[in-house]
């Protein structure tokens, strides 16, 4: 599994599996690389892809769509500048995740020229670590909606604009998804799910 969706979305649900299926233990590998699916490898991998992808001998099946937007914290906007048009995110440190392309997307998304907003802010390594400085009030996060969706829907994250950019999506990857053994069908079964679940999540009050 990708290293930031295994820390902000499967590890916090992964009990929810243990209460369904007991007799199942997950060996979980967190790599950013795609495993083979020798005989002596994981049957599953979830996986992130900008565009539809198909993984040399193996078949993906599409989870989720990926949909970014800026977040912050509420303490952090209450002590701020007032965030009324999309060009006040100047008056804001901006959290990037490994490159600046993602906010360069959103913003030409949102209307606002190249040259507007500074290219500055901290480079963070993926999406666990820019949610959670957005969490401690470090900046704003361009925040995949999938995977913060119970921060919004509690309150504890705040979404200041209806501007939405999709940036790709997750796969369920296998070497043959009609060909797995009990538990890891049982396994997939409880992903797809889950990812259903993710995907319905309330809108903040």
């Amino acid at each position: 599994v990708e290293p930031s969706l295994a820390s902000v979305w499967l590890v916090p649900r992964l009990n929810r599996f243990r209460e369904l299926r007991p007799d199942i233990d997950v060996s979980l590998e967190v790599d950013p690389r795609l495993v083979e699916f020798r005989s002596d490898q994981p049957e599953l991998a979830l996986r992130f892809s900008a565009r539809a992808t198909s993984w040399p001998r193996s078949e993906a099946e599409r989870l989720a769509s990926t949909v970014d937007s800026p977040v912050l914290s509420p303490a952090l906007l209450a002590s701020g500048a007032p965030l009324k048009n999309p060009i006040d995110l100047g008056h804001y440190t901006l959290l990037h995740e490994e490159n600046r392309q993602g906010w360069a997307r959103w913003f030409e998304a949102a209307g606002v020229p190249a040259d507007a907003i500074p290219a500055r802010g901290p480079m963070l390594a993926d999406a666990s670590l820019s949610k959670q400085a957005a969490l401690l009030g470090h900046g704003v996060a361009l925040g995949d909606l999938l995977q913060i969706g119970e921060e919004l829907a509690s309150g504890v994250l705040i979404k200041p604009f209806d501007i939405d950019v999709a940036s790709g999506a997750y796969w369920l990857v296998a070497r043959n998804l009609r060909d797995l053994s009990e538990p890891a069908r049982a396994f997939a079964d409880w992903i797809r799910a889950e990812f259903a679940e993710s995907r319905r999540l309330p809108e903040p009050a």
